[in-house]
């Protein structure tokens, strides 16, 4: 069944989900990010490629011909074909529909409180679904 981790009271998303990026790379892990719109994709593409002097984070549109052969694919749609089944990190409010098809789904979910009350319903609704969930809130010890 898949694992769920809930990271809250996130400051900056993008960034956030930046770093996790680094780590799952680091362990070799490949990765689909999934965002709200166009435009939420758009500003995490360019994070990215900013994120760090020393990093490189090879990352693809889910959409695009190297999807297969890229570690990091980044999609706005729940309906694209999706080659990586081992971690998706989502950034949008919504449930994912490929959400069983995965090993492990981390939910990065701001302060804001749109963003917090849709976590919310998420977590509660993973939570009647018996999914193992943990819950880790951001800037506390």
């Amino acid at each position: 069944m898949t694992r769920i981790d809930f990271y809250t009271n996130v400051p900056d998303k993008i960034a956030y989900a930046c770093r996790l990026v680094r780590k799952a790379r680091s362990a070799r892990h490949k990765v689909v990010l999934m965002t709200d719109d166009a435009s939420q994709l758009a500003e995490l593409d360019a994070a990215m490629w900013t994120f760090s002097a020393t990093d490189f984070l090879p990352h693809v549109a889910a959409s695009d011909v190297l999807a297969t052969q890229t570690p990091v694919l980044l999609t706005d749609n729940d309906a694209a074909e999706l080659p990586h089944r081992e971690l998706l990190i989502n950034l949008s409010r919504r449930t994912p529909a490929t959400l069983d098809q995965f090993a492990r789904v981390i939910e990065i979910i701001s302060s804001d409180e749109d963003d917090a009350a849709a976590g919310r319903k998420r977590y509660s609704a993973y939570k009647q679904q018996a999914y193992p969930l943990t819950h880790f809130v951001t800037g506390k010890s």
